[in-house]
């Protein structure tokens, strides 16, 4: 159980450091965003799925970490 918490936390870092990067890039002029979404339209167009759901992701992340912290560490 102590593993899949240890993963969870990783593939959130990850997930999160690419909403951070694609806000960054285009706040400093590396990317192109036409439509001013802080989303590189070249990713847009590739992984649009990833970004519209973005709000459901970072639930869903947040919701298993909580029950997994909850399992193996109750106060």
């Amino acid at each position: 159980m102590g593993e899949l918490l240890i993963t969870l936390l990783f593939i959130t870092g990850l997930v999160l450091g690419v909403y951070w990067y694609a806000g960054y890039s285009t706040r400093s002029g590396f990317a192109v965003d036409e439509n001013k979404n802080f989303i590189p339209d070249a990713w847009e167009q590739k992984f649009n799925w990833f970004f519209k759901s973005r709000n459901l992701i970072v639930l869903l992340l947040g919701v298993l970490i909580g029950y997994l912290l909850g399992n193996i560490a109750p106060f």
